[in-house]
């Protein structure tokens, strides 16, 4: 069953000790009781360090070891206020911001924290796109002068799959790629998406490999009325995520560190529909509970008050 705060008030009064923060990755951690996790025994007792001990391998673990949250210096209590301030924003929040609301001590912090989180935003098990879908790249930041299109420099390359409900957008994919080359596009295709499922593209040659793969490819040419976009849905996943990279971060986002980005992005759209700001609250805890740690050392790139 789905427990999570609806309101501020309701956060507040629910994690008001470090005990109740505990007791909540508990519950998300082991939902049907504990479960060692080296042989797999469902007993255990709790020592007086806090760590559960279990009789079956004499092996002792804390309920943070193994999550996004191991070996943190900080409470859980500010973890979960982080969590909040990122998830209940209908934009989300910048590392500047959040180490001002917060009052954690350093920049690099927050932005550490930030990053950890986005890679807790992708599930290991997530699913790939399946039925009918628009596939797209548009390009990202540059401040540089030159031609247009799948050629421009100083940018960089982002594909875009969106599954089609109907007329509506159903969830979606963002890939960072190293070029429109057909070897870049069809794996990432193959990454993303179901084989059987049919895609929609238009008619550059890179996607010419499709026509005898595992998918079904319809080519969507130019239309005879002026105005119509090719694929619309997919064209406006781009100018969507363009406004929230400018809106959320001033458009501040180096390519190296554009991967996390583009992982937030796709969360929080894939959950745009959800009836309560608190729900991403419990998936984003959720998912953190289910990943191995992150390591600041591990995250590419640097911190830098450019990265707001």
């Amino acid at each position: 069953m789905e427990d999570f705060p609806k309101t501020i008030l309701e956060f507040e009064k629910r994690f008001n000790s470090e005990e109740a923060c505990l007791q909540y990755l508990y519950q998300l951690r082991w939902p049907d009781g504990f479960i060692c996790p080296r042989c797999g025994c469902r007993s255990a007792w709790k020592t007086k360090r806090e760590l559960y001990r279990c009789p079956g391998c004499d092996y002792q673990v804390s309920i943070t070891a193994g999550t996004i949250f191991q070996d943190t210096h900080k409470p859980l209590q500010t973890w979960f206020r982080a969590i909040w301030q990122i998830t209940s924003q209908k934009y989300g929040a910048n590392a500047l911001g959040l180490k001002r609301v917060l009052g954690i001590g350093s920049y690099r912090t927050a932005w550490t924290w930030m990053h950890k989180l986005r890679t807790a935003m992708v599930r290991p098990d997530r699913e790939r796109l399946s039925g009918t879908i628009e596939v797209d790249e548009t390009y990202l930041g540059g401040q540089k002068s030159g031609k247009r299109g799948r050629g421009a420099s100083g940018k960089t390359l982002v594909l875009i799959a969106c599954e089609l409900n109907g007329k509506r957008i159903g969830r979606i994919r963002l890939y960072l790629l190293k070029d429109a080359s057909s070897e870049s596009l069809i794996s990432a295709i193959r990454e993303l998406i179901e084989p059987g499922s049919t895609i929609q593209t238009d008619a550059w040659s890179g996607y010419g490999p499709l026509k005898n793969s595992e998918f079904q490819h319809i080519v969507i040419r130019e239309s005879s009325n002026l105005g119509d976009t090719l694929l619309p849905h997919a064209h406006l996943v781009a100018a969507l995520l363009k406004r929230w990279l400018l809106g959320t971060y001033q458009g501040a986002v180096r390519p190296s560190h554009l991967d996390y980005y583009l992982d937030e992005y796709t969360f929080r759209f894939n959950r745009r529909a959800s009836g309560s700001r608190g729900k991403l609250f419990y998936r984003l805890i959720q998912q953190a509970v289910a990943i191995a740690p992150v390591k600041g050392c591990e995250i590419k790139g640097g911190a830098s008050k450019h990265n707001i």
